[in-house]
């Protein structure tokens, strides 16, 4: 498996797809060769379509993920392999378009309210003030964060696209009191254990579910929900719990 994985991981490389992409196709095309104890050179379609079945019946993964595998394979034996019977062969998924699921501002509130961490408290904050995708969070600098034209350069958008997005004066004023207490060097949220590299992706979706089951909330939360409600509209008030563990006030941001 080992120069096979080498082989896609350079042409993923090759077509510049995010790290969370490239992540997810290896992975999928390994536990798809483990599966059946055999390099996927020695699969065909016969196989593919079993394991999309497994992932579906005995699985019961969600149609997003069975989407995700089916990318990855296919990935894997057309651009890879050099193969031509995948789309003839492996059937597509019919798309099923359901209604995204939404935090009310009552939830936000409460998600807030439990969240004594500042550095916590912060990112989800940011998270639903600005409506950033996981990844461009993760990635944002320090000097990303301009209070003299108050926005906040995504450099890191959704297919390599940077982007600027307005910065409100509400949130500047929350990390303001973050930066006074953390002192970030380069990245605005650095990884706990090697402070320059930035917070990894599953430490932020485990920080924000965590977020979640302390408020009470019956739904996972994880960072996308944030994106789901508009980023226009003005942050929710936080109740005193928040305000005393946090030392959030105007006159602190000031």
């Amino acid at each position: 498996m080992a120069p096979l994985r080498k082989r896609m991981l350079e042409e993923l490389q090759l077509r510049n797809l995010s790290e969370a992409t490239v992540s997810a196709y290896l992975g999928a095309v390994t536990r798809f060769a483990k599966h059946f104890g055999k390099s996927p050179q020695q699969l065909g379609p016969e196989q593919v379509r079993q394991y999309l079945l497994h992932l579906i019946n005995d699985k019961q993964d969600t149609w997003n993920t069975i989407q995700v595998y089916r990318g990855a394979l296919k990935f894997l034996y057309v651009m890879v392999l050099k193969q031509s019977w995948f789309d003839q062969e492996i059937a597509v998924p019919k798309r099923r378009l359901q209604l995204p699921t939404v935090l009310s501002p009552e939830q936000i509130a409460r998600i807030l309210d439990q969240t004594s961490n500042l550095k916590h408290w912060t990112i989800i904050a940011t998270f639903y003030a600005t409506a950033l995708r996981c990844d461009e969070l993760r990635h944002l600098k320090v000097s990303d964060i301009d209070s003299q034209r108050m926005v906040v350069y995504v450099r890191r958008g959704k297919g390599s696209v940077p982007r600027n997005i307005p910065l409100s004066p509400v949130l500047l004023e929350r990390l303001r009191v973050y930066y006074r207490w953390h002192k970030p060097k380069e990245w605005l949220f650095p990884s706990q254990q090697r402070h320059d590299q930035p917070l990894d992706d599953a430490s932020l979706r485990h920080l924000c579910r965590q977020a979640g089951l302390r408020a009470g909330l019956q739904l996972p939360v994880h960072p996308h929900l944030f994106r789901h409600y508009a980023a226009s509209r003005t942050m929710p008030r936080v109740g005193a719990h928040a305000a005393i563990h946090i030392g959030l006030s105007c006159a602190d941001a000031a």
